[in-house]
């Protein structure tokens, strides 16, 4: 019997409902239990209400489409961890990377949910293949379009690559896991959750090896810091960042900076006090905070403009650089410089940590990665030096000679070849005002001034154009 057009729209209706079953009632309140969503439910919880177009509906292993996000459009994909992929383990990876293709095209962000439990990291050859033909296009996107990866799962094996190639990776504390090694082969006994999360969850990685950038406590908080971090994000590398009405004043001044200031040299103090009171309603989105704390990184707005910054951060190590603290920053300012996010850092650092472990670890390789990473730049760049400025770690926090747009310091920082021997040695052969007298400042500035004065430069120099030789790309020391 021939059937009908309402028959024909019936049986899609019926098709897409089954190939939108997300199991039955044991494993939703199995999911309820641990707090998470399925594929799906993640994807609509990300995405503005009533945004998401799914595509590929049919096959099973992940969720994909496109939507809106704060009414600007991105693309998304999410990893189904509890359908089996038997015959469809490469299918449900190429139509992953068909989403990566769609977000290049159109010049969209791309959001990937991770959750590829552990039986997939051996599904076969056509699906490691299909694995392998996912990283080539995150490596294509990369500097094209933002990639922010968020792990809710396990991701091991083969599955591993795919978020560390993204430009920020956040993962779920407790569930979210990253590694490459088969736990299984690792040695000692206890609880096997605990050794997993050891070996390769979000505390390990956000605070031992820096993959990570953010640790959410849950799968709604790591969903609200996707949402923030691509607050500060343009669409693509051809776009500004997206800016904001000002509310905070753009000439407000706060004396308590010259407290700040007048601060003994040898004292410690926060950074993120000083940047609470320069950046537009304080408010700072600091990146992987745990991990090589001697750096802060991390986004914020300047007179409504999105930005960079990168910081000393003399709580720890004395603010000196290491082999970490270099190596966060240079990856930060290279994201910011590919996506037209200026620069602001701030500089409060006696020099490199010293000794036979950092050189042993490659310290001069990661001063080198960061030095790259700051000429590399061609982004607007605004230095200040807050407190001191010694040697080489002056040369690799933006300096005049690293192409710094403007490059202003506090009355009572210290610029010089190395540390102070005495205190006439302080106030006269390091003073601010002899390094302007040389040309390596623009100008010795009122700390209560600093936002006023930040956010004039980063007018003066917004519409920025400055070329670099051609060539095929540098060779970064990686």
């Amino acid at each position: 019997m021939d059937m009908t057009a309402e028959d024909h729209t019936e049986r899609l209706r019926r098709l897409k409902s089954q190939a939108r079953f997300e199991g039955g009632p044991e494993q939703i309140v199995a999911r309820r239990r641990r707090g998470a969503g399925s594929a799906r439910e993640r994807v609509v919880r990300l995405l503005d209400s009533h945004s998401f177009v799914e595509l590929d509906v049919f096959i099973k292993g992940a969720v994909t489409g496109h939507g809106k996000i704060d009414g600007r459009d991105v693309y998304v994909f999410s990893e189904d961890a509890e359908t089996l992929p038997g015959a469809a383990g490469e299918m449900f990876v190429r139509k992953m990377a068909k989403i990566v293709d769609l977000a290049m095209k159109n010049g969209a962000p791309l959001v990937g949910l991770y959750d590829s439990g552990r039986a997939r990291g051996g599904a076969g050859a056509g699906s490691s293949a299909a694995r392998a033909d996912l990283y080539f296009r995150n490596v294509m996107a990369s500097g094209l379009i933002p990639q922010i990866a968020a792990v809710m799962g396990p991701c091991t094996g083969s599955a591993a690559y795919s978020p560390a190639l993204a430009d920020f990776t956040i993962m779920v504390k407790g569930a979210g896991q990253v590694f490459l090694s088969d736990p299984a082969l690792e040695e000692g006994g206890g609880d096997a959750e605990a050794g997993l999360e050891q070996l390769g969850g979000a505390r390990t990685h956000s605070e031992r090896s820096g993959l990570a950038h953010l640790a959410a406590d849950d799968e709604t908080d790591c969903l609200d810091m996707i949402r923030r971090l691509l607050s500060y994000l343009p669409q693509n590398n051809l776009e500004d960042p997206p800016r904001t009405d000002l509310f905070d004043p753009a000439d407000r001044t706060d004396e308590e900076l010259e407290r700040l200031s007048a601060a003994d040299v040898d004292a410690s103090h926060d950074v993120r006090a000083v940047l609470e009171r320069v950046l537009d309603e304080g408010e700072f989105l600091e990146l992987v905070p745990e991990w090589a704390k001697n750096v802060v990184i991390g986004f914020a707005r300047l007179g409504g403009r999105p930005l960079g910054v990168v910081a000393n951060q003399r709580g720890y190590l004395d603010g000196r650089l290491d082999v970490d603290g270099a190596a966060k920053a240079a990856r930060f300012v290279r994201f910011c410089d590919a996506f037209n996010l200026p620069l602001l850092t701030l500089v409060d650092t006696p020099g490199f940590a010293a000794g036979k472990e950092q050189e042993h670890a490659g310290i001069v390789r990661e001063a080198s990665k960061l030095v790259y990473a700051f000429c590399e730049a061609t982004v607007p760049k605004l230095t200040l030096v807050i407190g001191r400025a010694y040697g080489e770690g002056f040369d690799a926090m933006c300096s005049k000679y690293a192409r710094a747009d403007f490059n202003f310091a506090w009355p009572a920082a210290e610029i010089g070849a190395g540390a102070p021997q005495g205190i006439l040695d302080r106030q006269d052969s390091r003073s601010p005002f002899e390094a302007a007298l040389s040309g390596h400042l623009d100008d010795v500035i009122e700390p209560a001034e600093t936002r006023p004065r930040l956010i004039a430069a980063l007018g003066a120099c917004a519409s920025k154009r400055e070329g670099r030789p051609p060539k095929k790309h540098g060779n970064i020391p990686l």
